[in-house]
């Protein structure tokens, strides 16, 4: 008697493109909906009509942002599991310690960038980049 069992294998690239579709799907969704003004996009004006938030297109897409890095980062887990690491905190940090640390910097950056320099946020939003590549490295 022979054991006919076989392992299945995944397919992980049916994966990364199932989740990039799925995201990229959503995206040109939010810019369909988005509001239009003398047919370019109105980045300002309320996508919900009277709703109780201010969803505007660059709220939208921020939301959308920090949801694909979370899908990201749950497909990085399962695929490359992983052991928490000892950094410069001397706490245990896996990559989603990393990642609500870098969000949660980055958020006390620009507010700080708001204080002492007002707008434009682009020179936080670099800083913020580099604050989330040293913590990625080093925490």
């Amino acid at each position: 008697m022979t054991d006919t069992t076989t392992i299945r294998r995944v397919n992980w690239t049916a994966i990364y493109l199932g989740a990039a579709g799925t995201m990229g799907a959503i995206l040109v969704a939010l810019l369909v909906v988005a509001p239009r003004k003398e047919g370019a996009l109105d980045w300002f004006s309320p996508m919900i009509q009277q709703g109780w938030m201010a969803w505007t297109l660059p709220v939208a897409i921020f939301f959308w942002a920090i949801a694909s890095v979370l899908v990201a980062f749950t497909i990085l887990a399962i695929r490359f599991p992983e052991t928490p690491r000892i950094g410069i905190l001397r706490i245990e940090t896996t990559r989603g310690d990393r990642l609500f640390i870098s969000l949660l910097g980055s958020a006390f950056i620009h507010l700080i960038w708001l204080f002492f320099a007002g707008t434009p946020l682009w020179g936080a939003s670099a800083l913020c980049l580099v604050y989330a590549a040293a913590v990625f490295r080093w925490v």
